[in-house]
């Protein structure tokens, strides 16, 4: 169940500095990196090769950056439910950066800031979202990613 419902553009317009809360921690094991890597053919020793990774800079394997990104799609469904809409979109995103990263084995949750939510032509609204992954104990975040969405009615 989401942390708010928004029905319609008119609740969507009404988020514009909303602070959604944030999600259940999700932990990340290694057989999720595994089957990132097989679908994106990014198969580099620091994700996939536990004992190697061991002797790595981090002391183990981490997961993939674009994996971490990948998941606040999952993740933000525990923050918003939009109902009342024809359609969302996932416009792009404005910013990402990875300050840290997210050892095998880390748990991770989402945080979601919205920004000012604008109209846009086609009877819909613009709504772009701060998400910030955490790491469960860590100092810096894994990502943070400035994401635009587009709904209509």
């Amino acid at each position: 169940m989401p942390n708010a419902i928004a029905d319609g553009l008119d609740a969507l317009t009404s988020l514009s500095g909303a602070d959604l809360g944030r999600t259940e921690w999700l932990e990340i094991t290694q057989d999720r990196v595994n089957t990132f890597a097989d679908a994106t053919d990014d198969h580099q020793w620091i994700h996939t090769d536990p004992r190697k990774a061991a002797d790595g800079p981090f002391g183990g394997p981490i997961a993939h950056g674009y994996l971490t990104l990948s998941l606040i799609i999952p993740l933000f469904g525990e923050l918003l439910g939009i109902t009342g809409t024809r359609m969302s979109v996932n416009y792009g995103l404005d910013k990402v950066r990875f300050p840290s990263p997210v050892r095998v084995g880390a748990k991770i949750r989402l945080h979601g800031v919205v920004g000012t939510v604008e109209e846009v032509k086609g009877n819909g609204v613009q709504m772009p979202i701060t998400f910030t992954v955490e790491v469960e104990g860590g100092d810096k975040p894994a990502c943070v990613a400035e994401a635009v969405y587009r709904h209509y009615a």
